[in-house]
């Protein structure tokens, strides 16, 4: 079911012929939008990549001012969708524009919206495999004549390379999925060439040619990461370790902390000013409040029955994985991830050839909508049901069988009861995910029904900023929920202070555990991806 789009996708491409897509392909337009899209994402990446090590570095080793409050604050963006983001930062650029014909828009506003709300994917992860890794080796360096910088290169980030390589990763990938953000602000990418190709410009042979292109930079970059990974060598700890002391930086800290504040304030500031001043003007549009409750009502049944469709799908999955590991179980969990980190553009637009060639019945239904979010989110239920199933002791399952219960009997009685903690959980983050998904639900919403995140495009797409702030309010208080979950999850602890006392860094496993991220990868995109 996760292959389902991807399958068909190359299925269309087989039919028309190699010779007839590399004729589509090979044109000037594609070749611009293939540098435009892969130069946003490694400007992009690059920019997190300073970012997020530079704040992860500066929050868990030195002495930098507001350290203990900067450590959560830096990771807060990721709660601000990037359709969102770039809605506020338009609306607060055109209220001090000095042409009134000027706009927000283009390369740089988009490589700098991104940044902003991207580097905590790198962030982290990086930050929490600082945590873990014992900081002996770096005090022996300095013992042995290193300096500050010679001991940051040569010892602490070689020990973080998996885990910077993985934020780089999902970095890059959000980039190239990215639909809302370059749409707003009027940068032709892949996402957006498919996008106008289908609805606009009804050219669908285009956007099918160009989404295998968008699948094609995709897996290039999976398999350039994995190459990475293999490479990468692990450090971090099995057990628990030591913490480490703030290292003194003189007046330098004042100036880390100011850049520190300064990337918080432009990531949270302007998204709070935008939407405190367009609601406080309020809007003309008649029945604004009746207008939100009818798209919050269609939020809640498309991500209702989204999550209901993934945790029916994921239950099976995550038992087999946690009860059964093999090469069936892991096979089955690798296709859910793979299909997991497709552009939801590309999804979208693959279930919307199946639906109007195989499944018609279902086209331009709830049901079909929801399999999309299905398919985007199945990582998010396998990985929950797998936690709970594994934490679980199996000897209760093997207490019941021995008493004569059926197989069935014992899933039903004794495996589901215990696995009730992760559905639950999985299931309240699909919910909150669907809640936010654009490009999929544009390309899949029955006619004639609206979600917070389509009203908001909409709003945002004739200039009705006041119109669209509370649908945004609404979709950022959403996206809070899951961003907590995961900071929380991350045990981040800033460095302490030469006076102050240190606890213990415990040697329990969580998503963004950094030998995780070695080791699987996936455990990554679906802790952080949500």
């Amino acid at each position: 079911m996760a292959l389902l789009p991807l399958a068909y996708l190359l299925l269309r491409t087989l039919q028309g012929g190699l010779p007839a897509w590399w004729e589509a392909v090979a044109t000037e337009r594609v070749a611009v939008l293939t540098g435009t899209s892969v130069l946003l994402a490694a400007v992009v990446t690059t920019a997190c990549l300073l970012i997020g090590v530079g704040g992860a570095w500066l929050v868990t080793r030195s002495d930098v001012p507001g350290r203990r409050l900067l450590a959560v604050l830096l990771a807060l963006p990721l709660a601000v969708p990037s359709y969102v983001a770039a809605f506020t930062w338009v609306s607060v650029a055109d209220l001090w524009a000095a042409d009134p014909g000027t706009r927000f828009e283009g390369f740089t506003a988009a490589a700098v919206v991104l940044t902003l709300y991207t580097y905590p994917y790198v962030y982290l992860p990086v930050a929490a495999a600082l945590v873990r890794v014992d900081p002996s080796q770096e005090e022996v360096a300095r013992s042995l004549g290193h300096g500050p910088l010679q001991t940051l290169l040569t010892v602490t980030l070689p020990q973080v390379r998996p885990a910077i390589a993985g934020g780089g990763l999902l970095a890059a990938l959000y980039v190239l999925s990215d639909f809302g953000a370059v749409s707003i602000l009027r940068l032709d990418t892949f996402t957006r060439a498919i996008f106008t190709a289908f609805s606009v410009g009804f050219n669908r042979s285009l956007a099918l040619t160009l989404a295998t292109l968008l699948v094609l930079l995709t897996l290039a970059i999976l398999w350039g990461e994995g190459r990475t990974r293999r490479a990468g060598a692990r450090f971090t700890a099995p057990q628990a370790v030591r913490p480490a002391r703030a290292l003194q930086l003189g007046v330098w800290r004042w100036a880390g902390s100011a850049a520190l504040t300064a990337v918080v304030l432009a990531a949270l500031g302007v998204p709070a000013l935008s939407l405190a001043r367009w609601i406080l003007a309020g809007t003309s549009v008649a029945d604004a409040w009746g207008r939100l409750g009818d798209a919050a009502a269609g939020s809640l049944t498309v991500s209702l029955l989204g999550a209901a469709l993934t945790m029916l799908l994921a239950l099976p999955v995550g038992i087999l994985a946690a009860r059964h590991p093999g090469l069936l179980p892991r096979t089955l969990e690798r296709a859910a991830y793979l299909a997991h980190s497709l552009p939801g553009v590309v999804v979208g637009l693959s279930l919307v050839f199946f639906g109007v060639t195989v499944a018609l019945p279902l086209y331009q239904t709830t049901w079909m909508l929801a399999l999309a979010y299905a398919t985007l989110f199945l990582p998010l239920g396998v990985t929950a049901v797998a936690s709970a199933a594994a934490q679980a002791p199996p000897a209760l399952e093997e207490t019941a069988a021995s008493l004569g219960t059926t197989p069935v009997q014992v899933f039903r009685r004794v495996t589901v009861p215990l696995t009730l903690p992760g559905i639950g959980a999985g299931a309240a983050l699909v919910f909150l995910t669907a809640m936010k998904e654009l490009p999929a639900t544009l390309l899949l919403r029955p006619t004639g029904m609206d979600t917070l995140a389509t009203r908001l495009w909409s709003a945002t797409g004739i200039g009705r900023y006041a119109e669209a702030a509370p649908y945004a309010l609404v979709l950022v208080a959403l996206a809070a929920v899951p961003t907590w979950l995961v900071v929380r999850r991350t045990g981040i602890l800033p460095a302490a202070g030469p006076t102050e006392p240190t606890v213990a860094v415990p040697a329990d496993r969580h998503p963004l555990d950094p030998d995780l991220t070695a080791a699987g990868g996936p455990d990554l995109l679906t802790g952080v991806k949500a």
